[in-house]
Formats: C-alpha cells, sequence, structure tokens
C-alpha cells in the first residue's frame, strides 16, 4: 500500500466542507443541549409533582435510548405524521435533544453544590425568587460546571459522524462519499481521524486549564 497525496489533496476541498457542517452542527447542537439542559433542571426542582414527573420520565427515556435510534425516528418516522425537517436541522435537533438529558444531570450537581448558605443569605434579603436564581444560585452553579459541560462538547463532536446516517455529508460523510467514488478509503479517513484529534485533543487541554483556573 502506497501514500497517495495526489488523493489527498483531491479530497481537502470536500474535507473543509465537510468540517464546516461538523462546525456547524456542534455549535447549534451545544446550543441546544446547554439551554435545554438548564430548562430540564430547573423544571426537576419545582415543588410540583406533576411538572417533575413527566421532565423526568422525558429525559430518562431520551438518554436510555441510543442516539441513533432517536435520529432515525427524528428522520423518517416524523415526515409520517407532516412534520419535516431538513437532514442537517434534524441532526442538530437530535443531537441537542440528546445531550441535554445529560447536560441536565450536570447543571442539577451545580446546582445542589452551591452552599445552603447562599440560599438562607437571598432568603433574608427577601430577594425574589428569579432574582435568587439568576444573581445568586446560577452563577456560581455554572462557574462549577463549565469543565463539565465542556467534555460534553468533546463528545458531541465524536457524534457528530452519526449525522451521516440521514444523509448529512459531515467530515466522515464526506470522506465516505469520495471513497466510494475513487475508490481510495485509507487517505481520506486518515484525513478525517487526525482532524478529530486536532480537535479533540487541544479542547481537552483547554478544559483542564478552564477547570484548574475555576477551582482555585
Amino acid at each position: 500500500m502506497t501514500w497517495d497525496w495526489n488523493a489527498v489533496g483531491d479530497f481537502m476541498p470536500h474535507f473543509w466542507d465537510g468540517l464546516l457542517v461538523t462546525l456547524q452542527a456542534l455549535a447549534l447542537g451545544s446550543v441546544i443541549a446547554f439551554a435545554l439542559g438548564l430548562v430540564w433542571a430547573l423544571l426537576m426542582r419545582t415543588p410540583t409533582r406533576w411538572v417533575r414527573w413527566p421532565v423526568g420520565v422525558v429525559t430518562e427515556f431520551v438518554r436510555d435510548t441510543p442516539l441513533l435510534v432517536q435520529l432515525f425516528f427524528l428522520f423518517y418516522v416524523l415526515p409520517e405524521w407532516n412534520i419535516t425537517f431538513s437532514a442537517l436541522t434534524t441532526g442538530v435537533v437530535a443531537i441537542g435533544l440528546h445531550y441535554s438529558t445529560y447536560t441536565m444531570q450536570v447543571y442539577r450537581a451545580g446546582i445542589e453544590g452551591v452552599p445552603a448558605g447562599q440560599w438562607e443569605a437571598a432568603t433574608a434579603l427577601s430577594l425574589p425568587v428569579r432574582r435568587t436564581w439568576t444573581a445568586v444560585i446560577l452563577p456560581q452553579a455554572i462557574r462549577r460546571v463549565v469543565p463539565a459541560l465542556g467534555n460534553y462538547v468533546i463528545a458531541m463532536l465524536k457524534d457528530t459522524p452519526m449525522l451521516m446516517t440521514i444523509t448529512v455529508l459531515e467530515m466522515l460523510g464526506e470522506a465516505r462519499l469520495y471513497s466510494q467514488q475513487h475508490f481510495q478509503f485509507t487517505e481520506p479517513l486518515t484525513v478525517i481521524g487526525v482532524a478529530f484529534i486536532l480537535i479533540s485533543y487541544p479542547a481537552s487541554l483547554l478544559l483542564r486549564a478552564l477547570e484548574r483556573r475555576l477551582v482555585r
């Protein structure tokens, strides 16, 4: 087997297209996961059982079923109910929804980690509930969980190749298509593997540094 640099050069335009789609899916999926996860966490702390119970059932179901099954359901089943999205939108929603059930647990841990004295101080100052959350509790809780949330960003990045199964041409999808058309698999798949390493490893180092900084 010989390494073909011409194949690498031919594949690179496809790689950049796939990288753009991958980063787009990652960014939008992360926004959904972080925002919806916080909503789940807050709803689980409501005193109303009829709110907590359905939220708990939904999030547990999503967390306990494979992301691939959820992708197929959203992409192939929803159109039968006249609910149709583009492939990329479906992938973004699936990734965001799936990982929101994990970020929910991270937020819950952060909220529960806020010292009881902070809650008591807010009560003693007669702060409204909304201000207690926005000015006292959430700033401290989110600061504690930023590194853990960052770990899920890396996990989402490594799951973006699943979008290939619903016709989204992210990095791996572009590599697979190129390989099938040109019967060259080594070069494009190696480029994709190196790309994931070059993105994931520096991100993990950044998260470690951020964690050390935040725990001071």
